[in-house]
């Protein structure tokens, strides 16, 4: 029985020796809110970041309610008090310095027919980043609702329905990296997609196990990483499989990682999403936070060098 269960043992997260000096970052819904909480909590090495249904930096003040009550519908919290609130965490050394936001690539989504997080919401983290004098991309012209969204895959575009991947005939994911990386190659399909043991990373909150896409160049060649966080009630082999990231880091030397969150009613966290709220503490979105060490931590052991390099 032993050896049944080792052969069935999750794989620990490989050491690629990937460039993970700087790294980029997306995430949807609490995904998006946990994309920005890393992005201004370590904006010296977090070099672009994209947002899909999602609102500003600390919109949650610590608190569900407000979270449920202003974050996803408006008003948000006042732009000016959100941005004195972070200049006190920088004042703190609990996040990087924000003059690093001002050159940072930043791209934006909210769907028209998004009843979740509504478009007003979105805009005020346009408005947050604005604030750092950074020049944020908002696309908010697509009938898109609470979902991820895709150029062929998925739910009516409109929808707002498990697994929160829908066709809107708008490739998401490619736009949003090549704004925070560049120009792409085409779409490929030579690499992999592995699940690991995230529990010698995983804080409050999170699951035994999370996915990376690795490129098959990727094993042999330096690559670059980003980072991709799913939204509540949605898994990360979900957004791993349908988000589309995959095949634009196939052909661009581009690791994925996809850490996943876990549901729980302790701490409460039912949905399964990240914490913007602050159910691992009042830290949660400083670089103390547990979820935003856990990672780092797996960026760090992206970018180590495995024994036979």
């Amino acid at each position: 029985m032993l050896l049944v269960a080792a052969a069935h043992a999750a794989e620990p997260l490989p050491a690629l020796h990937a460039d993970a000096g700087t790294f980029t970052v997306s995430g949807l819904s609490s995904g998006g809110y946990m994309a920005v909480q890393v992005h201004v909590a370590h904006s010296t090495r977090v070099k672009g970041v994209a947002a899909l249904a999602a609102g500003p930096y600390n919109c949650a003040q610590g608190s569900l309610w407000t979270a449920r009550s202003n974050c996803q519908s408006s008003p948000v919290p006042p732009i000016q008090l959100l941005h004195q609130q972070t200049r006190l965490l920088e004042g703190t050394g609990q996040i990087d310095p924000t003059a690093h936001l001002a050159s940072a690539k930043v791209w934006l989504f909210s769907g028209t027919n998004d009843k979740t997080v509504v478009p007003a919401v979105v805009a005020a983290l346009k408005d947050y980043y604005v604030s750092f004098k950074a020049d944020p991309v908002l696309v908010a012209d697509k009938p898109a609702g609470h979902a991820m969204v895709t150029e062929e895959i998925g739910n009516p575009c409109s929808s707002t329905a498990a697994p929160y991947i829908n066709d809107c005939d708008y490739d998401a994911a490619g736009a949003l990296l090549r704004h925070l990386v560049g120009e792409l190659a085409p779409p490929g399909a030579a690499g992999r997609l592995i699940s690991f043991d995230q529990k010698p990373y995983a804080a409050s909150g999170m699951a035994d196990e999370a996915f990376a896409y690795v490129p098959k160049a990727c094993e042999m060649e330096r690559c670059r990483v980003h980072v991709a966080f799913h939204g509540c009630r949605q898994s990360a082999r979900e957004f791993a499989e349908g988000a589309g990231y995959n095949r634009w880091a196939a052909s661009n030397r581009l690791v994925v990682l996809y850490p996943q969150a876990r549901s729980s009613f302790w701490p409460f966290n039912p949905r399964g999403c990240w914490d913007w709220w602050g159910y691992t503490g009042p830290q949660y979105a400083t670089k103390q936070a547990p979820q935003v060490r856990a990672v780092l931590a797996m960026v760090e052991r992206l970018s180590a060098s495995s024994p036979t390099r």
